[in-house]
Parts: structure tokens; C-alpha cells; sequence
């Protein structure tokens, strides 16, 4: 009967709900019907429209999972862009160029499970669109069916790259170009390098954003350019761009996740965390704090303590068990049970076996699984 609901109601709907735990396992605030209608309001190509129509700044935020969308969902962030930067932020490659379309899809679902209000975009992988538009579409396609998301994004100006984002478009997938730094192309850039510093190179950048723009591209995304390049190519476009370290003239911002919550702090992780980026918060240090101390609370058995330790067995069947226990030959198990239910000893968790028949509280017998 619930999966017939949730088939009949809307997609949005269904989205919104996803981020949503079911069993009784777990606990959390649900939030009211009418809360949840309001927040299902969608963000849309014509939301971004109006809002750079008004000069409305847009924000976006790349991710590359549920639980960083459900933050930036609950933000209130316009677009979230599930970006090949996931190779190097999440996987830990030095560049873009390893991922697949395949795990793309993968990153693109997590996203799309915790961000119900949020334009998803998905990112085109290196090598996924460049032989020919037959296989943008197809890539494309698959982003969007596999991956559900809004629309995609690709990067390049070149006249290939142009003809492939007007053939995805044609095909009826919206489309946010990329020109400036494109990380992809390091091959030929010769490492990530800031673009448009000359006079030949910041035209080259303005021409690409027009091309695109001509190719039926909802927006732009300008990225490592000098702030005077990017605001003439802002001013010579009729959609919106969003900036990536081109200054505060664009007509959005993005920044990585990770890198604006201040997720990466030791110095082996410099190399994805772009000098352009400001830090919003100090997630990193606070992590490290609560896994210091959770790790010392374990070791000294402080955890879990009573309050959590949720799950409850009756007396009478916790002497059924014991009693069934002995009788297949499990006495110090029974013993640990009883114990544990009379809150008169700790349960022994150090590894040694106890009676021959139980393994750090867990049942070992021959033919037994462990």
C-alpha cells in the first residue's frame, strides 16, 4: 500500500521524503506535512532566471553525497552541482580525469536522495563526451536517468565542445557550460592554471561564454579568471554566471563543500583545497576533537553507557535465553547475558575466550557462524 502511495504522488514529493528514516531504529525530528509541502518547493531553471533577472545572487555548492546534500538542502542553496572534483576531494586522485560515468551515477543518486529542494546538476565526467555529440547525448542521458538529476555540466568553449552542449540541449537536457580553468584539460594547460590573463586570453574566454550561451546553455560557470574578465563576460551574457574564484562580479558563487565548512586541515590535504577558497566553518578540528573522543571513551568503556544502550529484552525472556543458552552447552554466554541484565558486571569485550564457548561476547561453537 505505501509503495503504491509514494508511486502516485509527485516526484518532488517523493524526493522530499527520501531523506527521510523510516524504521523505528532510528530517531529524529519529522517535520509536519505542511512543512514539508513548503519546503518541496522546488528550485528550477526559472527560479535561477528570475532570480538573475531581479539580480538576485545564486549560490551553489558542490557535493558528492546524501549527507552533505541534507545540510546543504536544509541551507536553503540554490544548486547543488554533484561535480568530477569527487576524484579528487572524495577519492583522493590528484585531478578530475579518473572518474567514470559510472561512479558519477553513483554520487549523483546520493545527492539526489538528500537534496529535495536544490537544482542538482550533474557533471559530465573526462571522457564521457568528447568523441562526438551522439555520445554527449547518450552520457547525458544517462546522467539523467540513472543519476536523476536536473541537468548536467561540461566543460570547454571549444567549437567540439560547443556542438556537443547544443546537441545535448536538442536532445531537451539542460545545460550549464564551464569555460576558464577547465581541470579537465590539464593536459594541454599545463596544470590547474588561473586563465584570461591577457588580453588574448580573456577575449577567448568571453567568446567561449557567448558560444555556449548561443548553444542554449542556462549559465556559465567562470572559473580561476581575473575578476575584470569574468564581470565582462557577466555583462556581455544573458544568462547567469557563477564564479569559482573570479571575483564577487558574477552572477552566483560555488565553492566545494568540503572546502567552505573547513573539512580539510592537515597539510596533506592541500592539494585540493583551491587558493580562492574562503572557509566558512572549521568542520575539520571539530572532527578530529570528536573522534579523539570517542576513540579514549571506547578505551576506556565509557561508551556506550545506559543512555546508549536503547534496545531492551524482558526478565523473563532474558532467563528463557540464558536457560536456553546452557542447554546447548553456552554456559559463560549465558552467564555474560545474565550479567548484562542484571547490571551487575560489565560484559567482557577484551578478546579472550571465556569457558571455551564465547569469543569477546560472541557465540563460538563448532558449526557455528561467528
Amino acid at each position: 500500500m505505501r509503495r503504491t502511495l509514494l508511486l502516485a504522488w509527485p516526484v518532488a514529493r517523493r524526493r522530499l521524503l527520501s531523506n527521510l528514516p523510516d524504521s523505528t531504529v532510528y530517531w529524529g525530528p519529522r517535520p509536519h506535512p505542511q512543512e514539508s509541502a513548503a519546503a518541496a518547493r522546488r528550485v528550477t531553471l526559472a527560479t535561477l532566471r528570475g532570480k538573475h533577472r531581479r539580480g538576485e545572487p545564486i549560490s551553489m555548492v558542490t557535493a558528492y553525497d546524501y549527507s552533505s546534500a541534507v545540510h546543504l538542502d536544509s541551507a536553503g542553496v540554490d544548486v547543488v552541482l554533484v561535480g568530477d572534483s569527487a576524484a579528487m576531494t572524495a577519492h583522493g586522485h590528484d585531478n578530475t580525469l579518473p572518474i567514470s560515468l559510472d561512479l558519477m551515477l553513483q554520487h549523483c543518486r546520493a545527492v539526489v536522495r538528500g537534496a529535495a529542494r536544490p537544482l542538482v546538476v550533474g557533471d559530465l565526467p573526462f571522457g564521457s563526451y568528447e568523441s562526438s555529440p551522439a555520445q554527449a547525448v547518450e552520457s547525458a542521458v544517462r546522467l539523467m536517468k540513472e543519476g536523476v538529476v536536473d541537468a548536467v555540466k561540461m566543460e570547454g568553449g571549444a567549437a567540439s565542445r560547443v556542438g556537443a552542449a547544443r546537441a545535448i540541449v536538442d536532445a531537451g537536457i539542460a545545460v550549464m557550460g564551464h569555460v576558464g580553468l577547465t581541470p579537465q584539460t590539464i593536459s594541454v594547460l599545463g596544470g590547474f592554471r588561473a586563465q584570461g590573463k591577457t588580453v588574448d586570453g580573456a577575449l577567448k574566454v568571453v567568446e567561449a561564454a557567448l558560444a555556449l550561451q548561443d548553444a542554449g546553455c542556462f549559465a556559465v560557470v567562470l572559473e580561476c579568471v581575473p575578476a575584470p574578465v569574468a564581470a565582462a563576460a557577466t555583462a556581455a551574457l544573458q544568462i547567469p554566471t557563477i564564479g569559482v574564484g573570479a571575483g564577487p562580479l558574477c552572477s552566483g558563487q560555488a565553492l566545494v563543500y568540503a572546502d567552505l565548512v573547513g573539512m580539510f586541515q592537515s597539510p596533506e590535504h592541500s592539494k585540493v583545497t583551491p587558493k580562492f577558497c574562503k572557509q566558512f566553518g572549521d568542520v575539520g578540528a571539530a572532527i578530529g576533537k570528536a573522534l579523539a573522543e570517542y576513540k579514549q571513551q571506547v578505551e576506556d568503556r565509557a561508551f556506550p553507557d545506559a543512555d546508549h544502550t536503547p534496545y531492551k529484552i524482558s526478565s523473563v525472556d532474558v532467563d528463557a535465553f540464558t536457560d536456553a543458552l546452557r542447554k546447548i552447552g553456552f554456559d559463560g554466554a549465558a552467564a555474560a547475558a545474565a550479567a548484562a541484565a542484571a547490571k551487575t558486571e560489565e560484559i567482557v569485550g577484551d578478546g579472550k575466550p571465556q569457558d571455551g564457548d564465547v569469543s569477546n561476547g560472541i557465540l563460538s561453537h563448532a558449526g557455528a557462524a561467528v
